[in-house]
């Protein structure tokens, strides 16, 4: 079945609008492989193949929607039939509604090739020849390497096709290829673990020299890692890290949760928020964001939004239901899947990177924590208070090299005071599957709990 099939597909659906109500078809195809290696030998592997549609009804203010994981034409039959049962007996709201011509005036989709097509073409053997590759490669990369926990390969292929009834249409190809694996190092009774990873729209631009070196040397460099004392000090924040941290401030800029009171922004739009070197922009038009994509999920041109600028917050993110909410225009960030009405996410959310190299970020202060790796992320931080206290592992870092390994201690702030005390940001934008981005990111105060 071919993209233009797909779109075949949605207009007949959309093409069946009675009088008074407005309908949409979400149609996707995507193909999956996932190739898991353990000891240099493949402990599972799966391809997987997903069609379907979603069907969505919008009358009398009343929203209700179907979905079924066939194209079967009797199938897409009886799901627009359950759609229109389920608007029946949905609660009225008059903010529901399909996107309008007049929602996509003034801006218009990029043109983005997100599309390799080496990830379908390649054969599934070479891809398990990679991942066995990989796993051999990291006890190579260092000779304190004592073995792998896990060497995982992955790839994903989607197609989307979505029509209204309004005459809004969208279309999405896109595909992306990934390795990563989990080295552990020992020396003497000791044994550290650490991770590497790669990721490129296509199979062929993936390094798995990379990411063995990457996996090896974050192990053998917490090697003697101890507990340090109590003390508060400055805190330089690994990319990897980053990037979860800043998911976290970025749910609480979604439109929807603060509507719901549900964030630590709520009535604080124009206040200063971040550092004057804090800019942070969600923007799905840049093809190096492996979540880019020229439509948001209810077909709406996306583009870039600045949430904060020079620390000062001047947005959030919007889908047309919140929009209408809050009495603006959609900022183009509805998100779903073909099972799920429209809701509210980031899908290239970034600091704005700086100047320095991520080496001169850490020269930057005399003494620093630098943190590698976090645990108990969701269950330490609440963006709604904005409160952070979670377990970290990772290295001082004195005269802008590293120092001693350090290990079971507890990394705390708030994320209100964390943009505010941010000092540098790096130049190391680092694009990461998801719908955020890492940066090297130093933070000049903060408590770490040890000894």
């Amino acid at each position: 079945m071919s993209d233009a099939d797909l779109i075949t597909i949605a207009r007949n659906v959309a093409g069946a609008v009675r009088a008074g109500e407005q309908l949409e078809a979400y149609v996707v195809r995507s193909r999956e492989t996932e190739v898991k290696v353990f000891n240099g030998e493949v402990e599972s592997l799966s391809v997987a193949e997903v069609a379907g549609i979603g069907v969505r009804v919008i009358a009398d203010g009343r929203q209700g929607i179907a979905y079924a994981g066939s194209l079967d034409a009797d199938v897409i039959a009886a799901t627009l039939i359950d759609a229109r049962d389920n608007a029946s007996y949905g609660a009225q709201d008059d903010a529901y509604g399909l996107a309008e011509p007049s929602d996509l005036s003034g801006v218009v989709a990029p043109t983005l090739d997100l599309w390799c097509d080496d990830v379908g073409a390649t054969p599934t053997a070479e891809k398990v020849a990679l991942a066995i590759a990989l796993d051999r490669a990291v006890p190579a990369a260092d000779a304190r390497i004592r073995g792998v926990e896990g060497t995982d390969y992955g790839d994903a292929a989607l197609e989307m096709a979505m029509v209204g009834s309004t005459g809004v249409e969208a279309r999405l190809a896109r595909t992306m290829a990934s390795v990563s694996t989990s080295a552990m190092a020992g020396e003497r009774d000791a044994t550290q673990t650490g991770d590497g990873f790669d990721v490129a729209r296509g199979f062929g631009g993936l390094d798995v020299d990379r990411a063995a070196t990457m996996a090896a040397d974050r192990a053998a460099r917490l090697l003697g890692a101890t507990q340090p004392k109590t003390q508060r000090l400055p805190v330089v924040f690994d990319p990897m890290v980053t990037s979860s941290v800043l998911a976290l401030i970025g749910a609480a800029l979604n439109g929807e949760a603060v509507l719901k009171g549900r964030s630590m922004f709520v009535d604080r739009m124009d206040e200063i928020v971040g550092a004057p070197s804090v800019t942070i922009v969600d923007d799905p038009t840049n093809p190096a964001a492996f979540g880019a994509s020229p439509f948001d999920g209810e077909g709406v041109p996306t583009r870039a939004n600045t949430l904060v600028r020079d620390g000062r917050l001047v947005g959030f993110l919007h889908n047309l239901y919140t929009a209408r909410r809050a009495g603006i225009r959609t900022t183009g960030s509805a998100v779903r899947g073909y099972a799920s009405t429209p809701g509210v996410g980031a899908r290239a959310l970034h600091f704005l990177p700086g100047t320095k190299s991520a080496a001169e970020v850490m020269a930057s202060v005399p003494e620093a924590l630098y943190v590698q790796s976090v645990s108990g992320l969701h269950s330490g931080t609440n963006p709604v208070s904005g409160d952070f206290s979670v377990g970290a592992e990772g290295l001082m870092v004195r005269n802008g090299v590293f120092a001693e390994p350090v290990r079971e201690v507890t990394v705390a702030s708030t994320l209100q005071r964390m943009l505010l005390d941010v000092m540098e940001i790096g130049s190391d934008l680092t694009w990461l599957p998801g719908g955020t981005a890492g940066v090297t990111l130093l933070v000049a105060d903060m408590t770490m709990s040890g000894a």
